[in-house]
C-alpha cells in the first residue's frame, strides 16, 4: 500500500463478504433504531463486520450510530486536549462514550473537559497507578497516544529517552480496565524500535492479537498529510481483519489515483480526493490582532503575530506558492540566515509556503514559526494561525480550546486529528459489535 502499511499478529483476514459493500445504499431503512438492528436489516452477521468495516463507515456517516442503545466505554491516556476521544463520540457521528482520561498537561486537561465532561485528570499516569486505591474505571477500549518524542527522528537524545517507556503504563491501564480492544498511536518511528517489539509481546502474553500500520490522514478526510503510527489489539478477534481502515479520499495528482481493482479494494467506495487547503481555510478572512479575541469561532482564534521588519521581507521575498528557503536563497540570498546557507541539503520544507490546492503538511506544536516547517500562507505574507492550524487537524470551529496561545498551539499540534482518529473508531467498532456473547 502505498499511504498506508500493515503488518498483523494473527489469521489471515479473508474476502470481503459481497453482502457489505451493499450496506446502506440498496433498499431497507438505512436509519435504523440502532446500528445493530441497521446492519441485521441489511442480513450482515457481526463476524462479517469483522471482515469489512467500510459498513460501520457508512452507517456512521448517515447518523445511524448515535441511535445506538449500547454504547462502548473508553478510557483516553495522554489525551492532550481530546482529539482522539472526539474521533471516538458522537461529535464525528461516533457512539463511544468517554469514562476516563488523564494527561500530565493540566492545560490540555482543562480543554478536554471543556468540551467532554470533567472525567480527565491531571497528573503523571505512573503516579496515579503506584496508588493502589485508585479506581480504574472498567471499559470496554483504552486509546491513547503515550508521548512520541521519545521516537521523534526530531530528538537527538531519543536513545535511552525515558518517554520510550510509558507504553507501560498504557498496557497496566488495559489490564487494570478489562478492556478487550486497545488503540495506541505514536509516530512512524515507533514501528522500527526494539519497543514496538516489547509492546506487541507484552500484549501477546495478555491475550491480544495486535494489527500496525501507517495512515496517511490525508487519505481519511483531513486536509494534511501527516503520517501516524496505530497499533491495535483485541483479545477476541484478529484486528488485523479490518485494520488498516479503508481510504475514504484520495491523492488526486495524475499517477496516484486509484484504478487498478487491488487499489480499489483499499478505498471506500465514492472515495473523495483529498482536501486541500483551501477546503480548510478558502472562507477565512485576514487575522485580526495578535491576542486571542472574545469573539465567536472560528475568529477567535484567527489572529496574527508581530514580525520583525526582515521576517516581512523574506515572506515578500517568496510570494509564490511551494516556495521555501532554497527559494529564499535563491532570490534575496542577503535575507537568508547563514545557517541556511551552509545546510545545502534536507529542510526543503522550512520556510515554505502551502499550496491552496494540495493539503497541509504536517502540523506540528510551533506552527506559528515559519523557520519551523511549511507554515505561511500560500499567499498572504504571514505564518497561519491557530484557527487555521486547527481546521488543518479537522477540529471542528465549536471545539473550544483553554489556556496561553502557546499551550493551546502546543494542544493542536500535538493531536490526533479527529477524522483519523474517527476512521480508526470505525475499525474499533466493527471489533466491538463481534465480540462474544
Amino acid at each position: 500500500m502505498s499511504a498506508s502499511s500493515l503488518t498483523s499478529d494473527g489469521e489471515e483476514a479473508g474476502k470481503t463478504p459481497t453482502g457489505l459493500l451493499s450496506c446502506g445504499r440498496q433498499g431497507g431503512d438505512p436509519m435504523a433504531s440502532t446500528a445493530t438492528d441497521y446492519l441485521r436489516a441489511k442480513r450482515i452477521t457481526r463476524p462479517m463486520m469483522v471482515r469489512e468495516e467500510e459498513a460501520v463507515y457508512h452507517a456512521r456517516e448517515k447518523g445511524a450510530l448515535l441511535r445506538t442503545r449500547t454504547k462502548p466505554q473508553v478510557i483516553d491516556l495522554f489525551c492532550g486536549a481530546g482529539g482522539m476521544t472526539l474521533g471516538f463520540t458522537e461529535l464525528c457521528g461516533h457512539c463511544f462514550e468517554p469514562k476516563w482520561a488523564n494527561d500530565s498537561n493540566h492545560h490540555a486537561v482543562e480543554t478536554y473537559n471543556a468540551n467532554f465532561g470533567e472525567h480527565c485528570i491531571g497528573g503523571d499516569i505512573n503516579d496515579i497507578l503506584e496508588n493502589p486505591s485508585f479506581p480504574i474505571p472498567k471499559v470496554d477500549v483504552v486509546i491513547g497516544g503515550p508521548p512520541c518524542q521519545g521516537f521523534s527522528l526530531l530528538n537527538k537524545k531519543r536513545d535511552g529517552d525515558p518517554r520510550k517507556q510509558l507504553w507501560r503504563p498504557f498496557m497496566e491501564v488495559v489490564k487494570r480496565s478489562e478492556a478487550t480492544i486497545f488503540v495506541m498511536e505514536n509516530v512512524p518511528q515507533l514501528l522500527n524500535t526494539f519497543e514496538h517489539g516489547e509492546i506487541r509481546e507484552t500484549a501477546r502474553q495478555m491475550g491480544f492479537m495486535t494489527a500496525h500500520g501507517i495512515l496517511c490522514a490525508a487519505d481519511y478526510g483531513v486536509p494534511q498529510t501527516r503520517r501516524r503510527a496505530f497499533i491495535l489489539g483485541c483479545n477476541y478477534r484478529d484486528p488485523g481483519s479490518v485494520f488498516p481502515p479503508k481510504r475514504t479520499h484520495f491523492n488526486p495528482t495524475p499517477g496516484h489515483c486509484p484504478a487498478l481493482s487491488e487499489d480499489l479494494d483499499t478505498y471506500t467506495q465514492c472515495a473523495k480526493p483529498w482536501l486541500s487547503v483551501r477546503d480548510a481555510i478558502g472562507d477565512l478572512e485576514s487575522p485580526t490582532g495578535t491576542e486571542i479575541r472574545d469573539v465567536n469561532a472560528p475568529y477567535d482564534l484567527h489572529f496574527g503575530r508581530t514580525p520583525t521588519e526582515l521576517s516581512k521581507r523574506r515572506y515578500r521575498a517568496i510570494p509564490k506558492e511551494g516556495m521555501n528557503r532554497f527559494d529564499l536563497q535563491h532570490r534575496a540570498p542577503e535575507l537568508t540566515p547563514p545557517c541556511w546557507i551552509r545546510k545545502k541539503k534536507g529542510g526543503t520544507d522550512l520556510f515554505g509556503r502551502l499550496w491552496w490546492d494540495r493539503p497541509a503538511f504536517t502540523i506540528r506544536t510551533e506552527f506559528y514559526k515559519p523557520e519551523k516547517g511549511r507554515y505561511l500562507h500560500p499567499v498572504e505574507h504571514r505564518p497561519i494561525t491557530h484557527r487555521e492550524a486547527a481546521r488543518f487537524q479537522s477540529f471542528p470551529d465549536d471545539f473550544h480550546f483553554t489556556g496561553t496561545k502557546v499551550e493551546i498551539a502546543k494542544q493542536i499540534g500535538n493531536a490526533v486529528p479527529p477524522a483519523l482518529a474517527a476512521r480508526v473508531a470505525d475499525a474499533v467498532y466493527s471489533l466491538w459489535l463481534s465480540r462474544p456473547e
